[in-house]
């Protein structure tokens, strides 16, 4: 089983813009959550199937608790509550579907994989993050 455990620190970023304005972002909130997540810190503790995510930026703290395999309350990057259900897509490699609770909108996944000392996150329109130990 792969180890997802750590802090990690964002290498580079592609397309989150383009993810925020499929999701129907104004410019100028896109414009604020571009620049607060070009710098996020993310902490992962793993135990077994079981996962803590906390991802920091200036601007917001968000943090996910769940068992792969079983659906959790989480919200998509825009705000809308939705449930999630996280399950292995490859060896090393985590998806989560996400399903908004109410109203209507884009289908909304992340998936994050391990690439040797790497940490990729993708999200809904192919948004990619790499992150290093």
């Amino acid at each position: 089983m792969p180890n997802f455990a750590g802090s990690w620190k964002m290498k580079s970023s592609e397309n989150f813009d383009e993810l925020l304005k499929a999701l129907g972002v104004n410019a100028m909130l896109r414009k604020i959550a571009v620049t607060a997540a070009s710098k996020p810190h993310v902490e992962i503790r793993q135990n077994g199937e079981n996962f803590y995510i906390k991802t920091s930026t200036t601007v917001r703290t968000t943090e996910i608790n769940f068992l792969i395999g079983e659906e959790f309350n989480e919200e998509t990057v825009d705000g809308r509550k939705c449930k999630s259900l996280a399950t292995w897509e490859t060896e090393n490699k985590i998806y989560c579907k996400q399903t908004l609770l109410s109203g209507s909108g884009p289908k909304t996944f992340w998936s994050r994989e391990l690439r040797g000392d790497e940490l990729i996150l993708v999200g809904s329109v192919l948004t990619h993050r790499l992150y290093q130990r």
